[in-house]
């Protein structure tokens, strides 16, 4: 993105490494194929976020898997992806864009996600590795980030072999102390990072001509992304920015539809943004399109870089 000198700056450093604008990818939407991810590199995102890697190829849940609505979308998709080494191996495409590659990994077991991870430490066309521990719609399996003692054993293993910038994809987190647990755990570890949040797992969505669920896997069950996670994004983003060490890098997800919203997550710490079903249902276009739109507003509140509003949400009275 090419940004006049009076133009608010909207670069930011997300594990010690440079985005020229803090807005990029959430992994899951349009970001599975060579082709797909040629697009994000195209656009105006700050970055390539790759689709969460399992260790082989999946084609993930039956279609329908995906449905948006007014309010955002619902979706199981069961981790569709194309296996580990095809993103691995798309790392010199992606660098040849200039913008930092990232690895999302989300291995079925301890062992899947120790090895990819290892496989990665001599890459150096990826700048990070972001786990996943958070994917709600596999059929069977829980997500680790419910399961803290579970996360810590995984942590444990994984930074025996990482050598790259680490960070975390958690879960929504609704009562204050899990909060407090994840931060614990997560604290006893050298992160980067933490992306708040994935979908909120379990929602239900009825079409009531057809008196149907509008997705086929898990009964109609299905994570929710858009407006409705803004709220619970919001808060996940304030309480991990204030729990977690000072050096751990917030990235918000959920809900960032236009530059307020942007706006509003920053505010509440975020250092970086990714951009899930908005980017699903605009494409690439809405990379440049919330980027513009947060400039406005911080050229109409005097900001001159994110870093002088970021955290700075005010409580009442103050």
């Amino acid at each position: 993105m090419t940004v006049s000198q009076s133009a608010p700056s909207l670069s930011t450093t997300i594990a010690g490494i440079s985005l020229e604008t803090c807005i990029y990818n959430a992994s899951g939407p349009l970001c599975a194929t060579e082709e797909e991810l040629d697009v994000i590199g195209k656009s105006a995102a700050g970055a390539i976020l790759s689709k969460s890697a399992t260790l082989e190829y999946r084609e993930g849940n039956p279609q329908p898997r995906y449905y948006e609505t007014s309010w955002g979308s619902i979706n199981s998709m069961g981790l569709p992806n194309e296996g580990f080494e095809y993103y691995a191996n798309y790392a010199p495409k992606a660098a040849a864009h200039g913008k930092p590659y990232i690895i999302s990994v989300s291995g079925m077991g301890y062992d899947d996600n120790t090895k990819m991870i290892e496989a990665l430490a001599d890459n150096e066309n990826v700048a990070a590795i972001e786990l996943n521990l958070s994917c709600p719609n596999i059929p069977g399996k829980p997500q680790a980030g419910y399961d803290f003692e579970q996360s810590r054993t995984l942590l444990e293993k994984v930074f025996e072999v990482v050598r790259l910038p680490l960070g975390v994809k958690l879960p929504p987190y609704f009562d204050i102390p899990h909060f407090e647990m994840m931060a614990d755990v997560l604290n006893s570890f050298p992160i980067s990072f933490a992306t708040c949040i994935n979908s909120i797992g379990n929602g239900l969505v009825i079409d009531t001509e057809k008196e149907c669920v509008v997705i086929r896997p898990k009964q109609g069950f299905g994570g929710i992304g858009g407006d409705f996670a803004k709220p619970t994004a919001l808060a996940n983003v304030r309480k991990f920015y204030t729990l977690l060490k000072d050096d751990v890098d917030i990235i918000g997800v959920g809900g960032i539809k236009n530059g307020m919203d942007a706006f509003e997550h920053i505010l509440c710490g975020a250092g970086a943004l990714q951009i899930g079903t908005q980017f699903m249902r605009e494409g690439a276009d809405c990379f440049a399109r919330i980027a513009n739109e947060l400039q406005d507003i911080m050229r109409q509140k005097g900001y001159s870089s994110i870093d002088e509003f970021k955290g700075k949400l005010k409580d009442m009275g103050e």
